[in-house]
């Protein structure tokens, strides 16, 4: 028996990042792109928009960009809709959009909270509700939802983003066990801890030469002893895109570089 490396290949295939201007949203797309995707995004205003436009387009990238609040349901209705117009039907959608609020819970106004409830968990049901008609009707679809490690752990400040990643880990489970039949598979990935510009500065080294308190945090808590890349998600994500991964159902695919497999370093 051989295997066919063309399993893939996301070639002609139709993909939606949601929220894809910059960032891990960014990598995922541009990886899509590289597999041969044509790729959809969408951003919340027309400045992030075009931030998000001419990102792609110093990278060689024909991406095509909407401006939809996908908390809102006939924005995404609109916005699925002129992608299929545009580009066809969505065959992959990646649910990346998202917002943290860093409050401990009981400073935290129950508007912040419904706002991040909305963004991280209800958001992600909006658009694969809109999506999912027209994968059955093509037979089949990917949808990768984008949880975290806190779809398994709790910390300090972050009790809404938890409650909404863990939600989102169940809504996984369930379009699984609801569409699977329909040839539609529903993965998610849960990143570890990224170098991104959001995080740059707690990796920044202190005055003295040493690492920020939060950075000496995260590598001793991770086997890899580093942070993650954003490059570091892009295979997962096109092995979770592609023919490669049909029978792969339900799942949360964590790429932490090992951190909830390892419970830390004995003190010396």
């Amino acid at each position: 028996m051989t295997f066919d490396m063309g399993r893939f290949s996301l070639e002609g295939k139709v993909a939606l990042v949601t929220g894809a201007s910059y960032g891990i949203g960014f990598a995922i797309a541009s990886a899509f792109a590289a597999a041969g995707a044509k790729i959809a995004f969408n951003d919340i205003n027309e400045e992030a928009l075009e931030r998000g436009k001419q990102a792609y387009a110093e990278a060689g990238i024909d991406a095509r960009g909407y401006v939809a609040d996908v908390t809102d349901e006939e924005q995404v209705a609109r916005l699925v809709a002129d992608i299929e117009r545009d580009l066809g039907t969505v065959d992959i959608l990646v649910n990346n959009a998202g917002i943290i609020k860093r409050v401990p819970m009981l400073d935290m106004p129950v508007e912040d909270w419904r706002k991040v409830i909305d963004v991280d968990l209800n958001a992600p049901f909006i658009v694969s509700k809109a999506v999912i008609p027209g994968m059955i009707a093509k037979g089949h679809g990917k949808i990768i939802n984008i949880c975290s490690m806190m779809s398994e752990l709790g910390r300090e400040t972050v009790s809404a983003y938890a409650a909404a990643k863990g939600g989102l880990k169940m809504l996984t489970r369930n379009i699984c066990s609801e569409y699977g039949e329909a040839n539609i598979q529903c993965n998610a990935i849960g990143p570890g801890y990224i170098a991104t510009p959001q995080t740059a500065p707690l990796r920044e080294l202190q005055a003295d030469g040493s690492r920020h308190p939060f950075d000496q945090f995260i590598i001793a808590k991770t086997p890899a002893a580093r942070w993650g890349t954003t490059e570091d998600l892009q295979g997962p994500a096109v092995f979770l895109a592609s023919d490669a991964s049909d029978f792969v159902n339900g799942h949360v695919l964590y790429v932490d570089g090992g951190i909830l497999a390892y419970i830390g370093k004995q003190p010396a």
